[in-house]
């Protein structure tokens, strides 16, 4: 097995690419060792010292690591533990995934039901390009809140990325959008 690695635009986030399907639909976020239970494969790569959070997109992982560790000290270790559990045969997640976006009932439905494709056709496939996932999180008087996860939580270019990227597109095609916030889980 050859896991491949890229950069992404937060320092602190790598992307493994282990050559096979890691989950076959939506993505998974691990933003803590506690949040881990549900995966074998996250609860692995966790056991790894310095590594802080943990993503899965459909053909990825990203690996958040903690400020004042190195790269070089801690990716043999997550390497080891990626093809460890692909070795053991055992699944990347039990039970249950959801897709993602929250919930949202009230009159604004059909502006929400936009604002999820455009963020499912136009948005997530870029963001995944850079190990992330972005979410709908919800819709208030205009103001849409997403919610970050992988390589996009802390990134530096986020905000920018939130704010000429994301916000310009959904007001272009949404009039009722005014402004989009990021939320913490």
């Amino acid at each position: 097995m050859f896991i491949q690695t890229e950069s992404t635009p937060n320092p602190a986030t790598l992307k493994f690419l282990p050559g096979q399907t890691v989950l076959e639909t939506g993505t998974a976020d691990f933003p803590a060792a506690e949040a881990a239970g549900p995966s074998p494969l996250a609860q692995r790569i966790f056991g790894v010292e310095g590594v802080t959070g943990v993503f899965f997109g459909t053909d990825f992982v990203t690996v958040t690591k903690a400020d004042g560790v190195e790269w070089d000290h801690i990716k043999p270790g997550i390497l080891g533990a990626i093809m460890e559990h692909y070795q053991s045969g055992k699944p990347v997640m039990e039970g249950e995934q959801a897709s993602g976006h929250a919930e949202h009932h009230g009159e604004d439905g059909e502006i929400v039901g936009q604002i999820k494709e455009l963020l499912d056709t136009r948005v997530r496939p870029a963001v995944a390009q850079d190990g992330g996932d972005i979410t709908f999180h919800g819709f208030d008087r205009g103001i849409v809140y997403l919610h970050m996860q992988g390589a996009c939580a802390g990134c530096p270019s986020s905000t920018l990325t939130l704010k000429m990227g994301i916000e310009n597109l959904l007001r272009h095609y949404i009039p009722e959008v005014v402004e989009v916030r990021p939320v913490a889980a």
